[in-house]
This record gives structure tokens, sequence and C-alpha cells, in this order.
């Protein structure tokens, strides 16, 4: 996560969720904190992970750069939508 464009692709994705009912990111820290209803850390961490953020240590090599290149996109979408 590197700045609001990110944020906002992140919280709108996980808002989507109907059980989450308020997400926090803090790109500086790289952290997502929501609250929710019921147990969503899996698919929580599967939609950020499908945006590109996966969680640290979770995936590695060319998985790693194809995260990477689409946490470039959430992060275009982000700041367009802003």
């Amino acid at each position: 996560m590197k700045c609001g464009g990110c944020a906002r692709s992140i919280e709108k994705a996980l808002l989507a969720d109907k059980r989450i009912s308020r997400v926090n990111v803090d790109p500086a820290q790289g952290l997502v904190v929501l609250e929710a209803e019921g147990d969503v850390r899996t698919d929580a961490a599967a939609v950020l992970a499908r945006l590109g953020y996966p969680e640290k240590g979770s995936v590695e090599g060319l998985k790693a750069a194809a995260a990477t290149a689409k946490s470039f996109v959430s992060c275009a979408v982000g700041r367009m939508s802003s």
C-alpha cells in the first residue's frame, strides 16, 4: 500500500461484503483493520490478495511480482475514483 488511492480501493472492495461495517486502512503502516459481523478474515484476506495486497509472507517469487503489479492497478483505480 502506498497512498490514499490504495486505501480507497481496499475500502470499497471490503465494504462490498455486507458483513463488514467499517474499514480503516493505514497505507504508511501497511495495515487494514475492519469491523465485521462474524469471522470474515479468510474472505477479507482473499479480497486483499485479489487486489494485489496479500498478507506479508503469504506469496513469493512470481506470485509476489504479480501481486505487486495488481496493487499498482488497484492504486490507480482508487486515485481515479476519488
